[in-house]
C-alpha cells in the first residue's frame, strides 16, 4: 500500500541513505503490493511463498508470510525479495500450521522499515488477526488521528494498521462482524486477505479498484492478487472475487457477504496497462491480449512512416507487437534489457551516477543504424528515463525516433496505490504535446486516446455518465471521496522516529 503517512519521516530516510543514493526506474509508475493466502493445506507457507514469488512484480522492497498451526501464529517478515527470504527450508519450517497469508511489498522513499512490512498482526479479544493489503486508503490519516486522540498507540506509518486498529474497537461478537464494521468505515481501495485461528477472509472495496481472485488447491481455498499467482501453485482459477464482497473461507467452505449496496465495478485500469503480468487473466482475457490490442488500437489513432517498430522492454513489448501487426511494419528488439541490475545503486562517482538509463538498456545498434523507428512504451510519467532513450536510439545512428504510448497522458496523481510523482512532477499536467515532444527530443509524439484504451478491452469507449474503469490519472475523476486531501491530514506523532530498513 502507498506510505502517504509520514512526511518527516520520508525525508529523514532520503537523508539517512546519502546523497550517493539513486532509485533507477523511478520514471515508472509502481504499484504497492501483491496479496496472497491459502487455507486448508499442510504446506501452507511453502505454497504461499511460491505464490508471492509469482507476483513479485507487483513490489520488490520487502515481503512477508504469516501462519497458523492451530495453536500459534508465526511470523517472518523481511526486507528483500521473496527468493532471497524464503528459498531456505529452515524458514519454511518456522512458518507451521495448514493456513498462511502473504504480502509483497513496495514502498516510496523513506518507508521502506521493518516495521510498515506485512502482513500485520494484532491480538484482540477475538483471538489473533493478520491482514495484508494491497490499495491506499484515502481516509487513514484522519481515521488515524481520530484513533491516536482517544488513547490507540500506532506502531507503522501504513495506512494498513488502521484497520486493525478499528477491527480491535469494534463491539461486534463474531470476528466476521467486526471486520465488516472496520472495512464500511474505510475508503480508498483495497484488496484484503485476512487470517484468524480458524478463518481466511477477502475483501475488495466497493468499486473493486484493486483486484482479487479466487482460486482452489486440491481441497484448499486459494486467494491472490492475479490468477498468475493460481498458475504458479497449480491452482485452478475459481473466479473473480468481485467489488464490495467479502468471502469466508472455513473448514465448511466459501462464504460470500455482500455488507455494501450494490455499485457498478471500476476497476483500475492500470492493472491492463502495466501492473498485471501478462499471462495474467482478467474478466476472462489475458492482460498479454489487451495489451497487444491497445497497441493495434495506437497503430489505428497515430500511424508513422517509419522503418521499424522498437518497444521499450519489457512492458513496451505487446504493444510494440500489435502495433507492428496492425502497421505491417518489422517488429526488431532495438534495446536490450539488462535484467541483472536491482532498482538501487549506490555510486559514489558523478561520473558513474550519470550513466543513467544505460545501466538497464543498452542500444541494439544493428537494428537501429540509419533507420526510421517508432519507440513503443506503455506510459510516460515524468519524461526523464524516455528523454534518455530517445537519446540512446540517435547515438545508435536512428535516422528518425518517433514514440507512441499505449496509454493516455498522464495528468493526475493517483491516491489508490499507484505511487505516482504529484502533479508538478508529471510531464503531461505541465506540458502540451508539443512540449512534452520538445521535452523528449522526439521527431514525432503521439498517445493513445481514452477511448482507445477501452477499445482494447473490449468496448466501444468511456461511457462519461458512468465509467467503466478507474481512469482518474488520465481524467481527473476520482471515483471516491479524498477525504485525507481535502482535509489536507498531516500525521506528526511519527514523526520522531526514523528507522533504517
Amino acid at each position: 500500500m502507498t506510505q502517504r503517512l509520514d512526511e518527516v519521516a520520508e525525508l529523514q530516510g532520503e537523508k539517512l541513505r546519502g546523497p550517493g543514493y539513486l532509485r533507477y526506474g523511478d520514471d515508472r509508475l509502481r504499484e504497492e503490493c501483491g496479496v496472497f493466502g491459502i487455507f486448508g493445506h499442510r504446506d501452507a507457507a511453502a505454497i504461499t511463498a511460491l505464490g508471492l514469488h509469482a507476483l513479485q512484480h507487483r513490489g520488490q522492497e520487502a515481503c512477508g508470510i504469516v501462519s497458523y498451526d492451530g495453536q500459534q501464529f508465526h511470523s517472518e517478515r523481511r526486507m528483500g525479495l521473496v527468493g532471497d527470504n524464503f528459498s531456505r527450508a529452515s524458514v519454511i519450517d518456522r512458518l507451521k500450521g495448514h493456513m498462511a497469508i502473504g504480502h509483497n511489498r513496495y514502498s516510496t522513499c523513506g518507508d521502506a522499515v521493518l516495521r510498515n512490512v506485512q502482513p500485520l498482526f494484532a491480538d484482540i479479544d477475538t483471538g489473533g488477526f493478520a491482514v495484508a493489503h494491497n490499495g491506499n486508503l484515502t481516509n487513514a490519516l484522519t481515521l488515524r488521528q481520530e484513533l491516536i486522540s482517544t488513547g490507540a498507540i500506532c506502531q507503522s506509518t501504513s495506512d494498513t494498521e488502521v484497520i486493525l486498529h478499528l477491527l480491535s474497537r469494534s463491539t461486534k461478537r463474531r470476528i466476521v462482524e467486526r471486520f465488516v464494521e472496520a472495512i464500511r468505515q474505510i475508503e480508498g481501495a483495497y484488496a484484503l486477505v485476512g487470517l484468524t485461528n480458524d478463518m481466511m477472509i477477502g475483501a475488495r472495496d466497493p468499486i473493486g479498484i484493486r483486484p482479487l481472485v479466487l482460486g482452489k488447491l486440491g481441497s484448499a481455498y486459494v486467494l491472490a492478487s492475479e490468477t498468475c499467482a493460481l498458475d504458479m501453485v497449480g491452482a485452478e482459477f475459481i473466479r473473480e472475487v468481485e467489488n464490495g464482497e467479502v468471502v469466508v473461507i472455513t473448514e465448511s467452505g466459501v462464504e460470500s457477504h455482500r455488507p455494501f449496496p450494490m455499485r457498478p465495478a471500476r476497476p483500475c485500469i492500470f492493472e491492463y496497462i502495466y501492473f498485471a503480468r501478462p499471462d495474467s487473466v482478467i474478466a476472462g482475457r489475458t492482460v498479454y491480449d489487451i495489451r497487444k490490442q491497445m497497441g493495434v488500437q495506437l497503430a489505428h489513432e497515430a500511424p508513422a512512416d517509419v522503418d521499424v517498430i522498437v518497444p521499450i522492454p519489457d512492458s513496451g513489448v505487446p504493444a510494440a507487437i500489435g502495433f507492428a501487426q496492425e502497421a505491417g511494419v518489422p517488429f526488431e528488439l532495438g534495446i536490450i534489457r539488462n535484467h541483472y541490475v536491482g532498482r538501487t545503486f549506490i555510486a559514489p562517482e558523478q561520473q558513474i551516477r550519470t550513466l543513467g538509463v544505460k545501466l538497464k538498456h543498452s542500444a541494439n545498434a544493428s537494428v537501429i543504424r540509419g533507420k526510421r523507428i517508432v519507440l513503443v512504451d506503455d506510459s510516460v510519467v515524468r519524461g526523464t528515463t524516455s528523454k534518455k532513450i530517445v537519446q540512446l536510439m540517435y547515438e545508435a545512428g536512428a535516422r528518425e525516433v518517433h514514440m507512441r504510448i499505449a496509454s493516455p497522458p498522464i495528468t493526475h496523481p493517483d491516491y489508490y496505490g499507484i505511487d505516482t510523482p504529484d502533479k508538478v512532477d508529471l510531464l503531461a499536467a505541465n506540458k502540451d504535446l508539443e512540449g512534452m515532444r520538445h521535452f523528449l527530443g522526439a521527431d514525432s509524439l503521439a498517445f493513445l486516446s481514452v477511448d482507445g484504451i477501452y477499445r482494447a478491452v473490449g468496448l466501444d469507449g468511456r461511457d462519461a455518465r458512468a465509467p467503466q474503469f478507474t481512469d482518474h490519472c488520465f481524467t481527473g475523476e476520482y471515483p471516491t471521496p479524498l477525504t485525507d486531501q481535502s482535509g489536507h491530514a498531516v500525521p506528526r506523532q511519527l514523526s520522531l522516529l526514523a528507522e533504517v530498513g
